[in-house]
């Protein structure tokens, strides 16, 4: 079994594809967004139906760009908390009295 490194210098690991939150609202909503969207289409003209798909192409992008500002965060956030915990590592051992 590779190890995370290597999977990672090889190219195997998408962050992006592989976090979908779990929870059943976010499924419904994204149902809900499915919906309205057709809706909405249906009563729109051709132009506007264009218009409407440009402004959602955007919005994913605002989208995934704030969820890879936000993965960042937190990987390195993490890391700090590790470096830290490590750096006082001998603060949880008790030496000889």
């Amino acid at each position: 079994m590779k190890t995370i490194l290597e999977e990672l210098f090889a190219g195997n690991i998408y962050p992006d594809e592989l976090i979908v939150p779990k929870s059943p609202e976010y499924s419904l909503l994204n149902n809900e967004i499915s919906d309205t969207t057709e809706k909405l289409k249906e009563k729109l003209s051709k132009d506007d139906c264009e218009q409407l798909e440009a402004l959602l192409d955007l919005h994913s992008k605002s989208s995934s760009m704030d969820a890879a500002a936000s993965f960042m965060y937190g990987f390195k956030l993490g890391a700090a908390i590790i470096i830290e915990v490590l750096a006082g590592k001998e603060e949880l051992v008790r030496t000889g009295n």
